[in-house]
């Protein structure tokens, strides 16, 4: 996967050596993962290899070096693992979903957004799906957001949720209810607002 510019001080000075070693040498050019990256489309070790179609898509393979534990600075061999570009980003999506969650907290206090809920409340708040941890506050009435009703108290358009059950959300009131603009990025930051970063990264 590519480096991100604000993390290549993370990497080892010979991070590409490490890299194509265990790419190479190691995992001898096909994908190491055995399913770790819970896609549930393979048994035992994923069949891609570098530079070959991809099962299932047919489109070429990237063989790139996974962190397990996701901390760039940790090369440990153990730590390491050649995946095909399918598996590395599958595996990392909970990281994904977690560092884009504090780039946009980052971006809303840097434009002077004040956060609707205090740290004491989001340390208690339960995701109103599943129960899990809450980080965004999703609009469950996205038609709120066109045709507000000043009759409707505060917040009574919207509840705490973790990532994946607010995208679910998101996605399942546009299903249904035919939303009235496409989902992309200007929607979801105008039906979600992400909750203040509480430590739990």
């Amino acid at each position: 996967m590519p480096i991100r510019p604000e993390n290549r001080h993370r990497y080892p000075a010979d991070w590409p050596a490490i890299s194509l070693r265990i790419r190479t040498e190691r995992a001898a050019g096909r994908c190491e993962c055995h399913g770790e990256c819970g896609r549930g489309t393979h048994t035992g070790r994923c069949p891609n290899r570098q530079g070959q179609p991809a099962y299932g898509t047919g489109s070429r393979v990237v063989l790139t070096v996974a962190h397990l534990d996701h901390q760039p600075e940790n090369c440990d061999d153990t730590n390491l693992r050649a995946m095909c570009n399918g598996c590395h980003l599958h595996y990392d999506r909970d990281h994904h979903r977690q560092t884009a969650a504090a780039t946009r907290r980052a971006a809303l206090a840097a434009a002077g957004h004040q956060p609707l809920f205090g740290l004491a409340d989001i340390i208690t708040t339960p995701c109103a799906r599943c129960g899990a941890q809450a980080t965004t506050r999703a609009h469950c009435r996205p038609d709120l957001l066109v045709n507000p009703d000043p009759a409707a108290p505060a917040g009574a358009d919207s509840a705490p949720f973790c990532a994946p059950c607010a995208d679910w959300v998101v996605s399942a009131w546009r299903g249904t209810n035919h939303a009235p603009c496409g989902r992309d990025r200007a929607t979801w930051a105008a039906w979600t607002t992400p909750l203040p970063d509480h430590g739990t990264a």
